[in-house]
């Protein structure tokens, strides 16, 4: 019988472009024809016994088939990556970039409309000024019209320094104000009731509620561990003796958590801010940049100089819009320059306004509380990418945001 033999050789592999995809062959077929007959012969896959030596050697040959695919496709691999990191990077910047740290104040002509626009509101804040019946300065400090301390309560408290303290009670009548309390007492200074009631936020007073008015200006403070007699009269620049006839204090000896009424003495600035309900929540609690500052600067297109109103925070359109303090919505409007925006009233002569919104939830004459959900940012009116232009005004004037905001 003759014998006819083949030999299968391989062919050379040949370098490949991404995607990565190499085709493996199973079997393969071979047929002739030998004079009258039809011979197949067909190559399989060769079987190996599973043993620890097969499985290293398939294993290092798998390393070795993977190192030479990536030597012989490392340009493409190289030049992919290049592509891919691009194209994230113009992404990145065009997110964070462009949309997240321009002023949002495009180039356009202010025209008749747009004046009566910032007249308008400002008149509308003006307004509001007329519901104070009497100043307080930033130390709680009564002025009178001129803007001068009225002086009679301290002339008063000066004479009953060396007298004990006194208090009687006073029901909260609609239509009263904390400062206009205290001014019918003698009292100078609205820190008075505010400490002496413990009053967290002057805004929640009510009708029908009772407060503790002493007979003379001054705090109360709660004894601390370590504290004396002598050391809390030095850090409040009051007089041991008036210390201790304004209390009835027999002795030195104080107790951790005895309160003492501290004469003369004024809550400090912040904690009267905060008292008072001046310190404004930030009105967005998403993630967001702060962008354009309040105040004067030169326009980023133009370079005009320009008195900027508010404070501009950027993020994504339809990101909630909360109220920064418990009010009444005064207003729900739109204009070319505001687009969609939303004024609230919060009385002592604060008003907040939030301008370019994509929509406004809150209705006209609605009470909100502080963090109440009352509209979502967008880019309407003079604006150029998604943010929320915050505006405070206090007695009708328009006021840095940054000096009422919780830090």
């Amino acid at each position: 019988m003759e014998i006819i033999s083949f030999v299968q050789q391989s062919k050379k592999k040949r370098a490949i472009a991404l995607p990565l995809r190499r085709k493996s062959i199973n079997s393969v077929s071979y047929a002739y024809t030998y004079p009258s007959e039809k011979h197949i012969f067909k190559a399989g896959k060769v079987q190996k016994d599973l043993t620890l030596k097969n499985c290293f050697a398939s294993l290092g040959q798998g390393i070795t088939n993977f190192g030479t695919l990536l030597a012989n496709n490392i340009k493409a691999i190289v030049i992919s990556l290049f592509v891919i990191l691009g194209i994230a990077g113009l992404a990145v910047t065009a997110f964070f970039i462009t949309d997240y740290t321009l002023s949002h104040t495009k180039v356009i002509t202010l025209n008749a409309q747009d004046s009566i626009d910032y007249d308008s509101l400002d008149k509308f804040m003006k307004n509001f000024a007329l519901e104070i019946t009497s100043e307080v300065d930033e130390n709680g400090q009564l002025t009178d019209s001129a803007g001068v301390g009225t002086g009679a309560g301290l002339q008063l408290a000066s004479k009953l320094l060396s007298q004990p303290v006194e208090y009687q009670i006073y029901k909260v009548k609609s239509g009263d104000t904390i400062s206009g309390i205290a001014k019918k007492f003698g009292l100078t200074n609205i820190s008075t009731l505010i400490s002496v009631n413990d009053i967290g936020n002057v805004r929640q007073l009510g009708a029908g509620q009772k407060l503790k008015i002493p007979s003379i200006d001054g705090i109360v403070y709660t004894v601390k561990n370590g504290d004396s007699l002598n050391s809390i009269a030095t850090a409040n620049k009051i007089k041991l003796e008036n210390l201790l006839d304004v209390n009835e204090l027999a002795s030195e000896t104080l107790t951790v958590g005895q309160q003492l009424f501290l004469p003369g003495v004024g809550l400090d600035q912040k904690t009267l801010q905060s008292r008072m309900g001046e310190l404004f929540m930030v009105p967005i609690t998403a993630k967001f940049r702060w962008t354009s500052p309040y105040g004067w600067r030169a326009d980023p297109f133009t370079g005009v100089r320009s008195f900027h109103t508010g404070t501009d925070m950027a993020c994504p359109e339809g990101t909630p819009i909360l109220a920064a303090m418990s009010g009444r919505i005064s207003e729900v409007g739109n204009n070319r320059t505001y687009g969609n925006y939303i004024i609230i009233n919060h009385g002592n002569g604060y008003q907040t306004v939030y301008a370019h919104m994509s929509k406004a939830i809150s209705k006209k004459g609605q009470w909100v509380t502080q963090g109440s959900k009352i509209g979502l940012v967008g880019s309407t009116g003079y604006s150029t990418g998604p943010h929320l232009h915050f505006m405070v005004y206090k007695n009708g004037n328009r006021i840095d945001p940054m000096t009422v905001l919780k830090k």
